[in-house]
């Protein structure tokens, strides 16, 4: 292994952030050498928003030096890679051939590992559900050294613990997961102009045929507007619906983006005056007429500008992202926009879903509502989001631990229950913490043999 050096790192929310020892190990063997140390977290690109793959004075590896694909059988759509392969990898080589992911999440630049250790969703979670949905096995490297494969049938309890897992049970080297047969990389998209939350909750329900579904809500709206936005629906475009124009290229890939934001703006930036003018401009974009989509756009908007989390400011900021039952849902979204119209916390860019099911011990998906929206990072953010927790639980929700970088041990342990059986499964793959990172010292998710 290299020497030793201590470097700041962070996730993509730039908060919090925290001294680590990091390194690449580029082989399954240079990865046991790491382990060998202890108190290591496996980390990809990033795209974790809090301390998911931060580790103070404690060690991280970075994966993505493992990126290679094994295995390919055009007759089933599986895929066999090393789990550093980025959803970006996989659509750049495989979409022109008529293949994409089952699971987009709002981002490609995720690894199969973080897809793997965060279940991700995306906009088709009410139909395909989450990643689990199309991983069929995977190999891991435990704590004692040893690789074993785990899937629904082997080792079935390591799979189902791994998905929503935040790689504390060991290290995913490789993974087996199901692409899907496309005609096109377009898609075609109805847009939706509701002018509150009662409308909203009705158009979700009205156009659950479609296959994704996703809502921007303005987060500023008070009174008779609150909950007003734009809801956009889709699904994949056939070939014989595509416009002469788009048939000469149907299996289009994108473009790498010139687009940088080249530095940290100040902090004054976002205030609510800007966000009240972005917000319009948002609104503007998402009530396109437009009918047919690249997958870019419709999957990837924000990948188009790189490094776009700098607009945040050097505080950085936080996604909070809740699920709610549907049960009481609408009272519960009212009273929760309400407090964050009216909070001097300034919100900025929000999606709002219906999800499906959900599977894994500390996955977060549930059959509910989920909002998901940005706060510049202050000083009493950590206060309000306190708050925002209690309504959460109280209505029977939890947060998402991908994305999470302020919820306390106490509160999560109400929102997952079922974490005692998780932790079970911990303390037999990994009874000495082997792996460790700050979210699982934060949350108490350690063994405890």
């Amino acid at each position: 292994m290299a020497a030793k050096h201590l470097q700041t790192i962070a996730g993509w929310g730039n908060f919090p952030g925290a001294e680590s020892y990091v390194f690449s190990p580029g082989n399954t063997e240079a990865w046991r050498s790491l382990i060998g140390q202890k108190d290591v977290i496996a980390r990809g690109l990033g795209r974790s928003y809090g301390d998911q793959a931060t580790n103070q004075n404690k060690n991280v590896g970075i994966c993505i030096p493992m990126h290679c694909f094994l295995a390919w059988d055009e007759a089933t759509g599986i895929l066999a890679c090393e789990a550093g392969t980025s959803l970006e990898e996989i659509i750049t080589y495989f979409a022109p051939r008529g293949w994409l992911p089952m699971i987009c999440p709002g981002t490609k630049f995720v690894t199969i590992g973080g897809a793997i250790a965060n279940d991700i969703h995306g906009k088709a979670h009410h139909a395909d559900g989450s990643f689990i949905n199309c991983v069929v096995s995977f190999t891991i490297l435990l704590a004692d050294g040893s690789i074993v494969t785990a899937s629904r049938t082997e080792h079935p309890d390591l799979f189902m613990a791994n998905f929503g897992g935040l790689g504390l049970l060991g290290v995913i080297l490789t993974a087996k997961i199901r692409l899907r047969k496309i005609e096109t990389t377009y898609f075609k998209q109805k847009s939706v102009k509701v002018n509150n939350l009662e409308e909203m909750l009705e158009a979700v329900e009205k156009y659950q045929g479609y296959n994704y579904s996703v809502a921007w809500i303005d987060p500023l709206a008070k009174g008779k507007k609150l909950g007003s936005g734009v809801l956009t629906v889709g699904d994949a475009a056939r070939l014989d619906e595509l416009p002469e124009t788009l048939k000469k290229d149907p299996l289009k890939v994108h473009s790498i983006s010139k687009l940088t934001v080249p530095f940290f703006l100040p902090a004054f930036a976002l205030n609510n005056f800007t966000v009240r003018v972005l917000n319009r401009l948002i609104a503007f974009v998402q009530n396109s007429p437009k009918e047919f989509v690249h997958y870019e756009k419709f999957f990837f908007p924000l990948d188009m500008i790189n490094l776009w989390n700098r607009g945040y400011g050097r505080r950085g900021f936080i996604q909070y992202q809740f699920v709610i039952p549907e049960k009481d849902g609408a009272a519960t979204l009212a009273l929760i926009l309400e407090m964050i119209a009216s909070s001097g916390c300034t919100p900025f860019l929000n999606v709002f879903k219906k999800m499906g099911e959900g599977q894994g011990l500390l996955s977060f998906p549930f059959k509910g509502y989920t909002l998901a929206i940005d706060f510049p990072v202050t000083k009493q953010l950590k206060a309000f989001t306190q708050k925002l927790d209690e309504v959460v639980l109280k209505a029977g929700g939890r947060l998402y631990l991908g994305k999470d970088a302020m919820l306390n041990k106490e509160m999560f342990q109400k929102m997952y229950p079922q974490f005692l059986d998780w932790l079970s499964i911990k303390s037999k793959y990994d009874p000495d913490n082997i792996f460790t990172s700050d979210i699982s010292r934060r949350l108490g998710l350690e063994s405890r043999v």
